[in-house]
């Protein structure tokens, strides 16, 4: 396997890599999202409290599970991230929008040494992949980012790569959805090299619970003032 890093591939295939994947009723994406791992990129599902059989489908996959009770997407991905042991961890939505193929676009600037977080701008493959609320809203987010930290950021990309250490020294303190958010804005205060590159971005399997309905995205949203709030205080 070998990983694209500014034009030039990189050879990573001795290097584990654990895949946070936050997952709240996700079967019907789970044989897609599982069976297109890369290889040495392990599987972590959180199961959030799924009631469609998520986590024997994912355990039967041979992906490692792990219970998460307390529910919010932040919650999710801070126990994938204690329950890692790779240096370098991913985190990816588990609804089959991104493929983890291309998990080494992601990863390797962080295995190379060359990046400390780096996301996937997502580049949707069909108009119904991105709802229009919710590209502007990150758009939004992005804008303000720039502004603030000088991080040259266009999408608060969910598929993201950092060192798992490194992540847990930031102490992110949301829970919820204001978690990626955090996580930036920590990074980019810790004076962290923040990257990104395109990444396909497909339509969901099954019905978004966030950004694909105008209720979710303002809870989201408010998780992310609240983020901001913090922060800049």
């Amino acid at each position: 396997m070998t990983a694209e890093t500014g034009g030039v591939a990189e050879s990573w295939d001795a290097v584990p890599v654990d895949v946070i994947l936050p997952c709240l009723d996700e079967a019907g994406a789970l044989p897609f999202v599982l069976s297109r791992m890369p290889s040495h990129y392990r599987a972590i599902v959180v199961d959030n409290g799924s009631s469609d059989g998520s986590p024997e489908v994912a355990a039967r996959l041979g992906a490692r599970v792990v219970h998460e009770p307390h529910r919010g997407f932040g919650a999710a991905c801070h126990a994938g991230l204690l329950a890692a042991t790779a240096d370098v961890v991913c985190f990816l939505d588990c609804d089959g929008s991104f493929d983890p193929a291309d998990l080494p676009k992601v990863a390797g600037p962080v295995l190379a040494g060359r990046a400390d977080l780096f996301l996937g701008q997502r580049r949707p493959t069909s108009r119904g992949a991105w709802p229009p609320h919710a590209r502007l809203a990150n758009r939004l987010l992005a804008y303000r980012i720039r502004r603030a930290t000088g991080v040259a950021l266009r999408d608060l990309g969910p598929m993201r790569a950092a060192r798992r250490e490194a992540l847990l020294e930031l102490a992110i303190a949301d829970r919820r959805f204001g978690y990626p958010l955090e996580m930036v804005l920590k990074a980019a205060d810790a004076g962290w090299r923040i990257g990104e590159t395109d990444v396909p971005y497909a339509p969901r399997t099954g019905k978004s619970k966030v950004t694909g309905t105008i209720g979710g995205t303002v809870k989201a949203v408010g998780d992310m003032r609240r983020v901001w709030k913090a922060a800049t205080e």
